[in-house]
């Protein structure tokens, strides 16, 4: 795992976040995925850096990468 991001049980139910700060992974996704690019991003918090963008990125490739299958849409039924 990237040191970049770290999980704490006691620290948003324990979801992956850029570490020292409380901006999850999920958050990060959300807002790119929502159409905001990074510079927008970095300016709506300060104290991310392009380095934790880019882990948060690495962090949800490497979780998706695993032998887990993951239903979308109506392809379960």
């Amino acid at each position: 795992m990237d040191p970049l991001i770290t999980s704490n049980p006691g620290v948003l139910l324990g979801k992956p976040t850029v570490a020292g700060m409380r901006i999850t992974v999920e958050h990060v996704l959300e807002r790119l995925a929502a159409g905001e690019s990074v510079e927008q991003l970095l300016e709506a918090h300060p104290r991310l850096t392009r380095e934790g963008v880019e882990a948060a990125l690495k962090y949800a490739a490497d979780v998706l990468r695993s032998d887990v299958i993951y239903p979308v849409g109506n392809s379960a039924a």
